[in-house]
């Protein structure tokens, strides 16, 4: 089975992607504005800094069109020749050991008692699991609205997981890629149209298939422009530049307002700056001897982007245990930044435990056994 090397600077993206939406929960926990971090920026980009945490799953969304699409067209050759059956089963075995694992934990917990893994009525968490599992939890969330604590996160789950569903199929009723080109082209225009149809609804216009699916096709169209030479070759220096810039303007987007302030085009300008930057760097033409300076501290972020997945599953059962243990009324608002500290260093631990003893040897394992053997050369490691 050939491998391919995980990319370190879209590892560094995803990290700070994790690490936002880490920072998200906890405040939303904990309110870190009601403690020291109050006098530290000024006006509202604290504030920003701290609740706009959802753009992370947009930049989420862009790196799992870009790699899905990448890696698919490096596995099989063309959109033509994407075979349904072993694209499932890579992400069958990338995902699914982990969920269940979360699933059963919460569920577990649940129905032992604990009421911060329980589901308010009318719902229950039996069905929560079956919406998570049947990729509609964000749609049965826009029933109900915030109903379960410790899974109400999983919506971005079923956003990603109808995009797996549909992109083989795409594969095999559009067959070239200039097709592909035009679905992803309607996505991007209907992301806008939807979430200012849905503005009012925060749940609708950040939680929606078509409020997300446009960031999805950027890294989809981004990983196509790549792979067909349309985005030209740059050298290491141009890179840094253009990459520099593309997170200057997303960092400008994520702190100059609040993600409910500009709910129509606050995520399609985050996606663009996030396609731009993974863009340049699949059309870098020189090969890097060694890291850079800044690539060498970034490194514990990218640590953080290699194991997202299970951080992202993972943490809300460390935080939902401490809100349980630590009540938030109860915090000193001194306490909150080292208890942030080490909410992120428990969630870390946590993650490298699982991936390292149970979600990677499980991920090999199950794609032995379910996609097969695919022509030498062409079977690649996942992207996620």
């Amino acid at each position: 089975m050939a491998e391919i090397r995980r990319d370190f600077r879209v590892d560094v993206l995803r990290g700070l992607s994790i690490l936002s939406v880490l920072v998200l929960h906890f405040n939303l926990a904990y309110r870190l504005l009601k403690g020291p971090l109050g006098p530290w920026l000024p006006g509202p980009y604290l504030s920003n800094l701290v609740w706009n945490g959802n753009y992370g799953v947009t930049v989420f969304f862009v790196i799992s069109g870009y790699l899905i699409t990448s890696t698919s067209l490096r596995r099989f050759g063309s959109v033509r020749q994407v075979t349904p059956r072993v694209f499932y089963a890579f992400r069958f075995a990338r995902i699914m050991p982990c969920l269940m694992l979360v699933l059963a934990v919460i569920t577990g917990l649940g129905q032992a008692g604990m009421h911060v893994f329980q589901s308010d009525p009318p719902t229950t968490i039996w069905m929560a699991d079956l919406s998570i599992l049947t990729f509609w939890h964000n749609v049965m969330m826009a029933w109900y609205g915030y109903f379960n604590y410790s899974l109400n996160i999983f919506w971005s789950l079923s956003v990603e997981e109808v995009f797996y569903l549909a992109f083989p199929l795409l594969c095999l009723v559009l067959r070239r890629v200039r097709w592909m080109m035009v679905v992803w082209g309607l996505a991007i225009v209907a992301g806008p149209i939807y979430r200012s149809l849905h503005s009012h609804n925060e749940i609708e216009f950040l939680y929606g298939y078509l409020a997300c699916f446009d960031a999805i096709a950027m890294g989809c169209m981004a990983a196509v422009l790549v792979w067909s030479g349309r985005v030209p070759l740059v050298s290491a220096r141009m890179r840094n530049l253009v990459q520099g810039l593309a997170l200057v303007f997303m960092g400008w987007i994520f702190m100059r307002a609040g993600i409910d302030a500009v709910p129509v085009w606050g995520m399609t300008f985050m996606a663009l700056g996030a396609a731009v930057f993974v863009s340049v760097e699949g059309a870098e033409r020189e090969v890097a001897q060694g890291r850079a300076f800044a690539d060498r501290l970034a490194a514990p972020v990218a640590w953080l982007g290699r194991h997202s997945y299970e951080l992202y599953l993972f943490h809300i059962v460390l935080l939902s245990l401490m809100r349980t243990a630590l009540l938030p009324e109860t915090m000193a608002p001194g306490a909150k930044l080292p208890w942030l500290v080490v909410f992120l260093a428990a969630s870390a631990a946590v993650a490298w435990g699982i991936a390292r003893m149970y979600s990677e040897p499980m991920n090999r394992w199950l794609r032995e056994r379910l996609a097969g053997r695919v022509a030498e050369g062409k079977l690649v490691a996942s992207p996620r």
